[in-house]
């Protein structure tokens, strides 16, 4: 305690050996798979890939996450989340081994990495329900938001700065199959340091009549999508998520490759550099945001956020300057990730521990729900239309929709109710029932059949 006590508020979460092996696993995990993107990538540029070829690729992966990470989210909340994980990180390394063979022998195609992909999506389906349940049960809660930023600062700087650094550098040496063959090892590191942490019990009593396994999926399904449904916070910031999610992400995973590559020449390297600009970004967002208190506004603050963090993406297909790439870039991920810190933090404290699992999965699911359309229809597009307006538009519309959400969804008399910093001198409407996701929320009635409706439904 007194070890932790001097630690600054954002590295707190640090006087928890547990934590720390975590932390370990989840780095060498998050630089395999930037490493990956840059490698799978330049695989297919070598192969004479088109930017249809890559959305091909790109759809694979997101398609694979969009289809497990429900049963993803029932498994984190049965099953100890420990296992999970090492399981994900075992299957992640057979997959980037198979790459390797392939890539080293000569035999890969596009079809191949497309299949690869669709693998390690579901993967990592079952990995960030897991990692997100199993969070609050190592740490108290009070440092959850540091723990967040933590993650936030090794997300973007080992997936988006020195994962794709590395893979270039592989790449400038050998070729694409170094950089598989690099990956591969990085999860027999991920493994290994899971396998020496201690399993926690599952946060959730498993009570009630025998149902069978299947039925008992889609009941835990169902009461998952109800409690979504009824929780107005957290349903408008999803619908939100789900549509900026279709404008940017196709743009960002298919056309920013040939972007770097046909308006200023760069390769690999470049290519590496424009990553690694929303990476560095979004380390330094997402340790500002861990060094503070949550704001008393955080869900108009973390939607504006996001909204506008989209902006700088309409000045990326008429640039031919690198540098202006990586400015737009690095604000970006500057405030994508500072956002995403308080997300994560506000899904920790206000959904109750027995649903965390599941309402994390069904983040990830609805907020990516369109992806795979999104990264089919930007090649296409970007082919149809030109780079430079798809970029344009997934800047334009990006803070429309966090203004149409502000407005429509009213969410301000929530986040007045349920203050989140203890130090607020606020009593809270409703109750810490309600912040903890036991209670209705502010804006809900109870319904004389036992359900919920919003307030703007009573009366």
């Amino acid at each position: 305690m007194t070890t932790t006590a001097r630690l600054p508020r954002a590295l707190m979460p640090f006087g928890s050996g547990q934590y720390r092996l975590l932390t370990a696993a989840l780095a060498a995990s998050l630089l395999s798979a930037g490493a990956w993107i840059v490698a799978a990538v330049w695989q297919v540029v070598e192969l004479g890939g088109t930017p249809i070829d890559l959305s091909f690729v790109a759809v694979g992966s997101s398609l694979g996450l969009v289809l497990a990470v429900l049963f993803g989210g029932v498994a984190a909340d049965r099953i100890p989340q420990r296992r999970i994980l090492l399981m994900v990180e075992v299957v992640r390394g057979a997959g980037f081994s198979v790459a390797t063979f392939l890539a080293i022998t000569g035999v890969v195609e596009v079809w191949h990495l497309a299949v690869i992909s669709f693998v390690l999506g579901l993967a990592d389906g079952f990995f960030y329900p897991a990692y997100s349940a199993w969070l609050p049960a190592l740490l108290p809660e009070q440092q959850l938001l540091a723990a967040n930023g933590i993650e936030g600062v090794l997300r973007p700087t080992a997936m988006n700065a020195a994962g794709p650094a590395v893979a270039s550098a592989l790449i400038a040496v050998q070729g694409p199959w170094l950089a598989f063959a690099v990956v591969a090892g990085l999860q027999v590191v991920a493994a290994a340091v899971l396998g020496v942490m201690r399993t926690t019990a599952v946060r959730r009593e498993i009570d009630g009549p025998s149902v069978h396994p299947v039925r008992q999926t889609f009941i835990d399904l169902r009461d998952g999508f109800s409690y979504l449904l009824r929780t107005r916070w957290l349903f408008a910031t999803l619908v939100f998520s789900i549509l900026l999610v279709f404008v940017i992400m196709g743009p960002v995973e298919v056309l920013l490759p040939f972007a770097v590559k046909d308006q200023t020449g760069g390769g690999a390297g470049a290519f590496a550099l424009a990553l690694a600009a929303f990476g560095v970004g979004g380390a330094i967002g997402s340790l500002a945001v861990a060094s503070m208190r949550l704001p008393r506004r955080y869900l108009t603050l973390m939607i504006l956020a996001w909204g506008f963090g989209g902006l700088p993406l309409a000045i990326i297909g008429f640039t031919s300057w690198l540098w202006v790439m990586v400015a737009a870039l690095f604000i970006c991920g500057l405030l994508f990730s500072g956002a995403s810190v308080v997300w994560g933090t506000l899904l920790q404290r206000r959904v109750p521990p027995s649903m965390l699992g599941r309402v994390s999965s069904l983040d990830f699911f609805v907020s990516l729900a369109l992806m795979p359309i999104s990264m089919a229809v930007a090649g296409p597009v970007g082919e149809w239309i030109g780079i430079a307006p798809a970029f344009l538009i997934a800047g334009l519309v990006s803070p429309l929709l966090a203004i149409g959400t502000l407005a429509f969804a009213r969410l301000g008399r929530d986040e007045l109710a349920h203050p989140l910093d203890a130090t607020v001198d606020t009593e809270p409407v409703t109750g810490a029932g309600a912040a903890a996701g036991f209670e209705p929320p502010v804006d809900e009635v109870p319904r004389s059949d036992g359900g919920m409706r919003a307030d703007s439904e009573a009366g």
